[in-house]
């Protein structure tokens, strides 16, 4: 698969003049924070936290819309927060749980994680957060401005037709991440880094969003 740098430029093009391009933020906020990533506080920690947490399995539509319902729901009612209320707005127990324990420990899960300094300890700390793993703990990561990528299906799928390997297919998994699969993605995320001279993290969403709205056919 031709991944090159027109490719590429053309695809967030055309992602940004349908009003697609964002992931919980648009695509140049993403890049500004990707570009110079500073910490957050211990809100802005919690509030994408909880995007992730509604964004698995859900549209981007309803996850933004949900999200905002949810963080203007906790702002308010503060220590009030509670799951019943919660559930009025998005009725899954497992994952209002987890984010009414998210906003509650914000501050200890916000200092902890930026008390890590190498990669694979962030990596392992977002993925022990309640309801992350750690598919989603990459995307956490990258939208708190690491420049990771997730390893999604898509990404997947894209990665070994961009290696242009037919037998890696069958080892695409969204649950489970193989060596293989991985080596493929990273080389293909090597060359567009190379290509655009952007974040790989940045480069991420872009085919994410991509592929998610039918501009890569895979």
């Amino acid at each position: 698969m031709n991944l090159s740098r027109e490719v590429f430029f053309e695809l967030e093009r055309r992602l940004k003049n349908a009003g697609l391009d964002s992931d919980a933020e648009t695509f140049d906020v993403i890049k500004e924070r990707l570009s110079s990533p500073m910490p957050v506080d211990a809100d802005g920690f919690a509030a994408h936290a909880i995007y992730v947490i509604l964004a698995g399995g859900f549209s981007q539509k309803t996850a933004k819309n949900k999200h905002s319902e949810i963080v203007k729901y906790i702002k308010k009612a503060g220590n009030l927060a509670n799951t019943d209320d919660l559930l009025k707005i998005f009725n899954n127990k497992n994952k209002m749980a987890a984010i009414l324990k998210i906003w509650q420990n914000r501050y200890t899960y916000r200092d902890e994680y930026y008390k890590l300094s190498d990669w694979d300890s962030k990596l392992s700390y977002l993925a022990a957060l309640p309801h992350i793993g750690k598919i989603t703990a990459n995307h956490l990561a990258r939208n708190l401005g690491e420049n990771v990528v997730k390893y999604d299906i898509w990404i997947q799928r894209l990665g070994c037709a961009f290696a242009g390997r037919d037998e890696l297919k069958s080892k695409i998994d969204n649950g489970k991440l193989g060596p293989d699969v991985k080596s493929a993605c990273d080389e293909m995320f090597s060359h567009l880094e190379r290509e655009t001279g952007l974040p790989r993290g940045y480069v991420d969403v872009v085919l994410f969003r991509a592929c998610q709205n039918g501009l890569i056919k895979l």
